[in-house]
């Protein structure tokens, strides 16, 4: 009988503590520490739209939220895709369109996006619009890198021509300073089940060739590039901050 009280009175602080943390929550805005994924789909502008189409692109940040509201963050993300517009390998390609393997045969050679960008940045929450002062309609704005490649994929590994090091003479492997911004909304749920976010993401690239050499074509690549990328994205956010004088969570 007395395990039985025991139990009982920890399930009821508990959920008093629980009461207390969503009260907070809900009633006031605080410091909060938000680690996220996120994924996006995306719409390559400019130079950019030359060389790819449509990709994806998956995630993570983490952001520091102050007591005003205002945040500080650091993301990264890896972007991908099958769309390849710029035909790299166009000088291996017989007539017909093929290009062929070290034994005469059509060869499987496949070419895909890959890339990955790093930013630090800075912005504003704006919870007049949101359910709870720490949740509402917020904006970012940051700079970092850019880098992307076509990237060629032997299946059968019978292409000479893209055998080791000869692959970086059609990789078009580019990088350089970057610029992001953000516009979304941010939900933190009062009784912590859903923290997220979604928005609009915009990336500016200004980047330029690598390898300054292409095969293809047999010229140098010296072009300076514009590489521009507009996405919509859905995150998940874990917060961490101290939810009275006494107790933390996360």
């Amino acid at each position: 009988m007395k395990i039985k009280n025991h139990i009982f009175s920890l399930i009821i602080v508990l959920l008093c503590v629980q009461q207390l943390s969503a009260q907070s929550v809900k009633d006031s805005a605080f410091r909060i520490l938000m680690v996220g994924v996120h994924f996006s789909g995306q719409l390559p502008q400019k130079d950019l739209a030359k060389r790819f189409g449509p990709n994806l692109s998956a995630g993570a940040n983490f952001t520091w939220k102050t007591k005003h509201n205002i945040l500080f963050g650091v993301e990264g993300s890896y972007f991908f895709g099958k769309n390849v517009r710029e035909d790299v390998v166009s000088s291996l390609k017989t007539e017909e369109g093929f290009v062929i393997d070290n034994e005469g045969y059509p060869a499987d050679l496949r070419l895909t996006e890959r890339g990955w960008n790093f930013y630090a940045n800075v912005g504003m929450l704006f919870s007049k619009l949101g359910n709870n002062p720490n949740s509402g309609v917020f904006f970012t704005v940051g700079a970092g890198y850019m880098q992307h490649k076509v990237n060629l994929y032997d299946a059968s590994k019978k292409v000479a021509a893209v055998k080791g090091d000869f692959k970086k003479g059609y990789d078009r492997l580019s990088g350089g300073f970057g610029l992001t911004q953000f516009v979304g909304y941010k939900y933190i749920s009062n009784n912590r089940l859903a923290n997220c976010y979604f928005g609009f993401e915009f990336y500016e690239g200004f980047t330029k060739s690598y390898r300054g050499f292409n095969y293809d074509t047999g010229q140098e690549d010296t072009q300076k590039r514009l590489d521009v990328s507009i996405g919509f994205r859905i995150g998940w956010i874990l917060p961490l901050y101290k939810r009275t004088k006494d107790f933390y969570y996360n």
